[in-house]
Order: C-alpha cells, then sequence, then structure tokens
C-alpha cells in the first residue's frame, strides 16, 4: 500500500507539532510548514525520524498569498525527490496567531493580519494546490469552539474562523466529485503557547474552563492531534462538510 503524506500547515510547534507527530506514528509522510522558526522546524523533522519516519519541513508565511505559486513549485519538487511521487493526500489548514482585543480596541492592521492568515490564506493555499492533491483525498480546516460560544477580546479571531467553517462547507460541496472530504475541526481551550500560553500558564483560566467543561479539564494537545489522526483515518470519509467541535464537552 502507498504511503499516505499529509501537509500541515504552521506544523514546527503547538497543535501543528503533535498533529505532525501522530500522523507520523500512523506512516503518514509529513511535509510540514513553518513561518520564521527554523530551529523548531529542524528538531520536528529530527524526531519524526529518529522514529522511522519521514517529514520535510517548509517555510511558508500564511500571510501572503503572493508567495503561494512559488510555495507550490517547492512542493511539487519535494513530492519528486523525497517522498517518489507527484501529489499529496492531506491538507491540514492549520497555521494561525492570536490575538486578543476587544472590538472596541481592534485596529485594522490586526484585523487585517487575521484576515490574511486564518481565511484568505487557506481559501488561496488550498486553490494553489488542488492540482496536488490526490483524488479521494482529505482536507481538514482547524477552526475553533470560539464560533459556537462567546469569550471577550476573540471577535476578530473567532469572526474569520466563523468564515473558515463556512469555506469548509463550499469546499466540500465543490470537491465532491473528486472524492475530496472536507471538514473543519474546532479545539477547545487547549494547553499550548498559542495565545502567549494563556490557557496553560494562567491557572484561575485553566480552572475556570475546566469545571464549566463535561470532562473536567482544558484539552491537551494530543487531544487534538489524536482527533485530527482519527477524521483521516480509512473509516472516516463518508463524513465531509461537518463542523466537528473537540474540547471535551465545554459549555455544553
Amino acid at each position: 500500500m502507498n504511503t499516505k503524506i499529509a501537509l500541515i500547515t504552521g506544523a514546527s510547534r503547538g497543535l501543528g507539532k503533535n498533529i505532525a507527530m501522530h500522523l507520523a506514528a500512523q506512516g503518514v509522510g509529513i511535509i510540514g510548514t513553518y513561518h520564521s522558526r527554523a530551529d523548531e522546524a529542524r528538531v520536528l523533522e529530527d524526531d519524526i525520524a529518529r522514529s522511522g519516519g519521514r517529514a520535510v519541513m517548509l517555510q511558508l508565511d500564511m500571510g501572503n498569498s503572493a508567495g503561494f505559486g512559488a510555495f507550490s513549485q517547492e512542493l511539487k519538487a519535494i513530492l519528486t525527490k523525497t517522498f517518489s511521487c507527484e501529489r499529496f493526500d492531506f491538507l491540514v489548514n492549520n497555521a494561525g496567531i492570536g490575538l486578543y482585543a476587544d472590538i472596541a480596541d481592534t485596529t485594522e492592521q490586526q484585523f487585517d493580519q487575521l484576515f490574511n492568515i486564518h481565511l484568505k490564506g487557506p481559501f488561496f493555499l488550498t486553490q494553489k494546490l488542488l492540482p496536488l492533491i490526490n483524488d479521494g483525498g482529505r482536507i481538514i480546516n482547524i477552526s475553533t469552539g470560539l464560533t459556537r460560544f462567546c469569550s471577550p477580546g476573540l471577535a476578530a479571531y473567532a469572526t474569520m474562523k466563523g468564515g473558515l467553517e463556512v469555506l469548509t462547507h463550499y469546499q466540500a460541496k465543490e470537491l465532491g466529485a473528486r472524492g475530496i472530504s472536507v471538514n473543519a475541526l474546532a479545539p477547545g481551550a487547549i494547553e499550548t503557547d498559542f495565545g502567549g500560553g494563556l490557557v496553560r500558564d494562567n491557572q484561575e483560566i485553566n480552572q475556570q474552563i475546566s469545571s464549566a467543561t463535561a470532562l473536567g479539564r482544558v484539552g491537551l494537545p494530543d487531544d487534538i492531534g489524536g482527533a485530527v489522526a482519527a477524521l483521516l483515518s480509512d473509516g472516516t470519509h463518508w463524513i465531509t462538510g461537518q463542523r466537528i467541535e473537540a474540547s471535551g464537552g465545554v459549555l455544553i
């Protein structure tokens, strides 16, 4: 059986790194992207190689769609050189940044930055990569629980993710003819360095979220890496166009 290959944006740290490790443990070849932390990207390559897998990390600025054409050409060369194939199977649109600002205080510059990275970036990167995705492949767009419940200071961020969820429906509809399934995975609060590590490092906030969660704790990166790996397994291809929340039952 041919090895599956996944492209994961923002894979050098946080949830993206965990997703890469989970998929690599299942024998999936990994192509990840990083923005500026080349040292962390190399660490992930080495970690996966030591575990017997294959991983290549490529630099990509998700906020600059003008670079997507050159990236797709670089990706095509890596597929041929490293994996001896012309296409890949799984695209995980994960890369993102956090921003905490009330609506009254959010600047246009901040809004535009979030838009470029979280909505325009996935839209046009996916568009550019469609010729390189195998028929019958999968796309997962990483959203957020904040599209269902509200937390002050996250309006602009959640607005972009809401748009990404709508995009997920349209991608599922338009790409269904190629057998490509598309879903949005919406994590709840996770202990990572995202947003300055607020959930991980602020014990008061951590406890508040835990007390409002059915499973009694905030999420861990493994909760999301495992969920993505499960959604990309052979038995879930019939699931498409869905928003799937992985939040431990927060605020239900």
